[in-house]
């Protein structure tokens, strides 16, 4: 596995992956049946080449065909991700993120979804003293 994680995805490679977070693991097919408008099998094949050397993907000979597998934990890679957009669009800040986050009109967040993060920044104040 790449020691620094690239976590620049495309489209593509974004929809691969969560076939594969969903599902655990998957083979050509499978991923071709879990994308819209899905392309050839070769293509596939060439996306989790690069996923592959990226640092994202793994795979396991199965007979004749291949098993891919993600290389880390969905949130593991997650917070890999949010990492990198904190640092390239935030200066690093959770707080301006989330400030943003919230501040766009198309963001809906329910009263319960509110008091689990009230809970745990609340917490996260006690643990910061």
């Amino acid at each position: 596995m790449a020691k620094n994680l690239d976590i620049q995805l495309s489209r593509r490679e974004r929809q691969i992956m969560q076939v594969l977070f969903r599902k655990g693991k998957g083979t050509v097919t499978d991923i071709a049946e879990g994308i819209p408008d899905p392309p050839s099998a070769t293509a596939i094949r060439t996306m989790l080449r690069i996923l592959e050397e990226k640092g994202h993907v793994r795979r396991r000979r199965d007979g004749r065909s291949h098993t891919y597998l993600p290389s880390m934990p969905k949130k593991r890679a997650g917070l890999a991700a949010l990492s990198n957009v904190l640092s390239t669009f935030f200066d690093g800040s959770l707080g301006e993120a989330v400030t943003t986050h919230l501040a766009d009109p198309k963001t809906s967040i329910d009263r319960d979804e509110l008091d689990r993060l009230r809970r745990l920044l609340d917490q996260a104040k006690k643990e910061s003293r």
